[in-house]
């Protein structure tokens, strides 16, 4: 890790983090977990702080996931549990950050998705600006929703959270505020002096109430009711055939429901299940408790195809035909589903 990817600031009586690998779109390696989960500690026992702010550099991102190039090729050279080393890690850190004693605020100004969301999402605020955008899209690269989506993602309004772990579709700024993922909606203009007051002593419920603005009512949002209704399956394959009955139908849905079913069919069909999976379930748990079963996804998952298939075909070779194995959600059965919700020997440490 450069000194730089990750900076550390006390500001007043704020403590700031920034993410600062623009070119790289802030994605979060393993020697930055390790070093802000390591200042997050030394924060929570000094006095002179009394919340953290975290923002990142750059005009695309605050952060598109983990280094997933860098868990990618450590697993094609069978290095496996160094790979499984960052996820001990940053679960960890997810951990920590849900549990955190002070107010945590996310000023997120551009694309956030997978572990980018995990610094940010279990935070006490999450303020979206102008070019706020969410998604969980692992289930494209043959991965699985985690960072602590197996938690956040039932607990958004309705099927919103199966329909997003499903589809990987992204939520802009008034979808994310009125999913729950965003707190405020602030202009980005404001960002600057936002974080100025944020050092200081006001209440940082009173300052972002004072800053904050309606973010209206988005396209997904709008279409709630039917997300609720097409989503509620307790298998992917009810999920696909309600969709299906919807796009043959004269509905005003119809077409959205055709495209999405179809989205659908382009992901592993290995993750859906599992992500269908971790929403019904995690509803039940606690935050402890979700972030154990992802660890034991994860344990399963490197040692897999689809994972290596989908980063190979996104974003090494981008010629965006992944050949998911299996390649039918029929040749995926219960038991392989519950193989990797399985106890390991060697348990997730969350301290």
């Amino acid at each position: 890790m450069s000194d730089s990817d990750i900076l550390f600031e006390r500001r007043g009586a704020a403590g700031v983090v920034t993410l600062n690998r623009p070119k790289a779109l802030n994605a979060v390696s393993h020697a930055m977990v390790l070093a802000f989960h390591a200042q997050l500690k030394d924060w929570a026992d000094d006095p002179a702080i009394t919340r953290v702010v975290i923002t990142a550099a750059g005009e695309r991102a605050f952060s598109a996931g983990g280094d997933i190039r860098a868990l990618y090729d450590l697993g094609k050279a069978g290095r496996h549990d160094e790979a499984l080393q960052f996820w001990a890690d940053e679960y960890p850190l997810n951990t920590t950050i849900k549990n955190y004693r002070k107010p945590y605020i996310a000023l997120i100004d551009g694309i956030a998705m997978g572990g980018g969301i995990g610094v940010s999402v279990h935070g006490s605020h999450r303020v979206a600006g102008d070019k706020f955008s969410f998604a969980m899209p692992e289930v494209s690269i043959g991965f699985f929703p985690d960072v602590g989506a197996t938690w956040f993602l039932p607990r958004m309004p309705g099927e919103l959270g199966t329909f997003c772990a499903l589809t990987g579709e992204r939520f802009g700024i008034a979808d994310g505020v009125g999913s729950g993922v965003a707190t405020h909606r602030v202009p980005s203009a404001r960002f600057a002096d936002l974080l100025d007051g944020l050092t200081g002593t006001v209440s940082v419920d009173a300052l972002l109430n004072a800053f904050s603005e309606p973010a209206g009512e988005g396209p997904i949002m709008a279409r709630r009711a039917s997300i609720d209704r097409l989503f509620a399956g307790d298998t992917v394959e009810a999920i696909l055939a309600a969709l299906d009955r919807e796009a043959g139908s004269a509905s005003a849905d119809a077409e959205w429901a055709a495209k999405t079913a179809a989205l659908m069919r382009t992901k592993s069909p290995t993750s859906l299940k599992l992500a269908l999976a971790q929403v019904r379930r995690g509803a039940q748990w606690d935050f402890e408790t979700c972030m154990r079963a992802e660890y034991r996804i994860v344990s399963r998952i490197i040692h897999g195809h689809d994972f290596y298939e989908g980063v190979r075909a996104v974003i090494v070779d981008k010629d965006n035909k992944p050949q998911w194995q299996p390649s039918t959600l029929a040749d995926i059965s219960d038991a392989e589903v519950e193989r990797h919700f399985a106890a390991l020997d060697h348990e997730l440490t969350l301290s």
